[in-house]
């Protein structure tokens, strides 16, 4: 796994010195089963994230390299998103990035119904959640194009102040 002090300072921009060392004692808590990264059961350990029905959705986002887990590096990267320090389009993409399952720099209208899906569970019926899909597409696609790009998304989720929400205090 490495140390804290083993990783670029680059990487941990939003954090000062001890708060990486923080980041690795929780990082070491979660590791369950010291391998090193954090797997969806141990990310799921964490009474928080144990019912937010978008937790897998995180951990995607977090593991950079694809492998289904999350390392040291990953975890400090993903977490300095959410950092006091972290700037307003950092916030706005990572909530972005949670719909962009696909990683083309848009949301799809499928995209946006499976991540919608994941949040409403069976609350809704799959013909209504496809009408405020449907809906939400036409209202926030400016260029016609069908999908929603980052700018698009920013425009009106930036004036929701999200990115006040998305703080973590290490």
């Amino acid at each position: 796994m490495g140390n804290e002090a083993s990783y670029p300072t680059e990487m941990c921009s939003h954090f000062n010195h001890d708060e990486i060392k923080r980041l690795s004692k929780r990082f070491k808590k979660l590791d369950l089963d010291c391998s090193g990264s954090l797997s969806v059961d141990e990310f799921l350990s964490l009474p928080e994230l144990r019912q937010n029905p978008l937790v897998q959705r995180v951990i995607d986002v977090f593991d950079t390299d694809g492998n289904g887990e999350v390392d040291f590096e990953e975890f400090v990267v993903g977490t300095s998103q959410f950092s006091v320090r972290g700037d307003e389009e950092q916030k706005l993409r990572f909530a972005f990035s949670i719909y962009d399952m696909d990683k083309d720099g848009y949301i799809s209208n499928g995209e946006l119904f499976q991540v919608l899906k994941m949040m409403v569970r069976n609350n809704l019926q799959d013909w209504q959640l496809q009408q405020i899909v449907d809906k939400t597409i036409i209202i926030l696609d400016r260029d016609g194009d069908g999908r929603i790009s980052f700018e698009e998304f920013s425009a009106v989720v930036g004036n929701l102040e999200v990115h006040k929400k998305l703080v973590v205090t290490v």
